[in-house]
């Protein structure tokens, strides 16, 4: 099938039915969140605001694609791809706004998911999805002592 534009290309209305199983894991995301959000910033300080994120199905469903948006603090899209051969999700983090990148794995990690990986500068980071709730749930991302 061709895609009669860029958006009919990249969106998908569920996951691919070879891995349908494993899009569960990020899966239940699928949709419109609010977020309430505390930044620590390199500097010490800290920016307190309301933000949106939008997650969806992309690549035939192979991936779910998002976009995190905190004004005046960062504007940007995670694509994660299910990889079977690993059994865990590559995750790729792009902020255009702060120039910042990240590329992790994925996995679940008893009823949490954890993704390990590092920054564009090298540095170990860990991001996680916890206390998840079908309305609700805590993201973390910290720095990872080596």
């Amino acid at each position: 099938m061709i895609a009669s534009s860029f958006i009919g290309a990249l969106a998908s209305d569920g996951p691919a039915a070879d891995r349908a199983d494993k899009m569960k894991l990020y899966g239940w995301l699928i949709g419109r969140w609010t977020m309430d959000a505390t930044v620590h910033l390199d500097d010490g300080s800290q920016h307190q605001g309301s933000g949106e994120i939008y997650f969806g199905w992309a690549l035939e469903g192979r991936a779910i694609q998002d976009v995190w948006i905190l004004p005046g603090v960062f504007y940007g899209t995670t694509l994660r791809v299910y990889d079977p051969n690993i059994d865990a999700w590559h995750i790729l983090w792009s902020d255009p706004v702060r120039q910042f990148y990240s590329r992790q794995i994925g996995r679940a990690q008893g009823d949490d998911i954890v993704q390990l990986g590092t920054n564009d500068a090298g540095e170990a980071v860990r991001w996680s999805f916890t206390a998840i709730r079908p309305v609700s749930f805590r993201w973390t991302g910290e720095p990872v002592a080596r």
